[in-house]
């Protein structure tokens, strides 16, 4: 269930998020999973829902759910 890739120095996990259709959902959702501490690149796909997001650390996922929330969409969990 867990698509999470660790390097020594970021780990990957990509998130599956229900609502976006275009590019501004797209970077809305990407902008604010960037403003999680430790979070260095996002990449948000409407057309499948995934999110990847790269960050110094594993991060909680009730904080990344919090983010998606604020951007007005859901996240159904872990692609």
């Amino acid at each position: 269930m867990t698509a999470q890739t660790e390097t020594p120095d970021t780990v990957t996990a990509v998130y599956q998020v229900s609502g976006m259709s275009c590019g501004h959902c797209e970077s809305s959702v990407s902008a604010e999973i960037s403003e999680l501490p430790g979070v260095s690149a996002v990449k948000a796909v409407a057309s499948t829902g995934e999110v990847t997001v790269v960050s110094a650390a594993p991060l909680d996922d009730e904080a990344v759910r919090a983010a998606v929330d604020e951007a007005g969409f859901e996240l159904v969990g872990r692609a």
